[in-house]
């Protein structure tokens, strides 16, 4: 009687598991860009941005030359004024990763002159819960991850899955 219940505490724990590492999504800010001053568009990151749903638990991954840029975490109104006086928090080495962990509005620039005047700065709307289906509202799907990421996420997956019915194997 036991095993079965300590089997069936493993398999909800196991599940929590899976769907914790399917829904969580990597953004490469960005993306083939990186995060650098914007040559031509200031509202490229607003643009950027634009085009997907953030939810806790996804990351931001700012690639960045060390000593070129750094990612300055701020209020809206430093933010908005590029004010770098006051930020929460800079990372200078890039490449820099931050997990979304709280949902409303976090703010990002770089504190090198004049670069976020220029455009170099990223706001991210974050919003709790797990992607709803294809097309429902204010739902925009991400782009598939790349390659190397989706493809370690699906050994991952596959691996925890293979584990789990050799030790439930193991246990009878």
């Amino acid at each position: 009687m036991a095993t079965n219940i300590q089997t069936a505490v493993f398999l909800v724990f196991l599940a929590a598991a899976v769907l914790q590492t399917t829904y969580a999504v990597v953004y490469t800010v960005g993306n083939s860009t990186g995060w650098q001053t914007p040559t031509s568009n200031s509202n490229f990151y607003t643009t950027w941005a634009s085009q997907y749903t953030f939810r806790v638990g996804d990351s931001l991954v700012f690639n960045f030359v060390t000593g070129v840029h750094d990612v300055a975490t701020s209020s809206q109104a430093d933010y908005t004024s590029c004010n770098i006086a006051n930020t929460l928090s800079v990372d200078r080495t890039g490449p820099v990763t931050i997990v979304l962990n709280a949902t409303g509005t976090q703010y990002y620039f770089c504190t090198f002159p004049n670069h976020c005047s220029q455009g170099q700065k990223l706001a991210v709307s974050v919003v709790s819960g797990t992607p709803g289906p294809s097309g429902s509202p204010g739902s925009v799907s991400p782009p598939p991850p790349p390659p190397s990421s989706g493809a370690s996420s699906l050994l991952a997956t596959f691996s925890v899955i293979f584990m789990s019915i050799s030790i439930y194997l193991f246990m009878w």
